[in-house]
């Protein structure tokens, strides 16, 4: 197990798992992050945070503290 977090740059996983709860969990479903999707790390900022990533076909920017709640494998 490994966090989106955690990845580096050119790293890809597929999303086991999306923790948290109320409206973070909810807005990261909004944002297609779902079980089962492929993610690619695109980009970091310099101190790490946002991150760049690729999804579903688009570019998706988040925080270090969303991507906390995403479990990879």
């Amino acid at each position: 197990m490994k966090l989106l977090s955690k990845f580096e740059i050119g790293e890809r996983g597929i999303i086991k798992a999306v923790h948290g709860e109320g409206a973070v969990r909810r807005r990261l479903f909004d944002m297609g992050i779902t079980p089962g999707a492929e993610v690619y790390l695109r980009k970091k900022a310099p101190f790490g945070d946002p991150i760049e990533i690729a999804l579903r076909g688009y570019e998706l920017t988040l925080r270090k503290a969303e991507a906390a709640h995403v479990e990879m494998e």
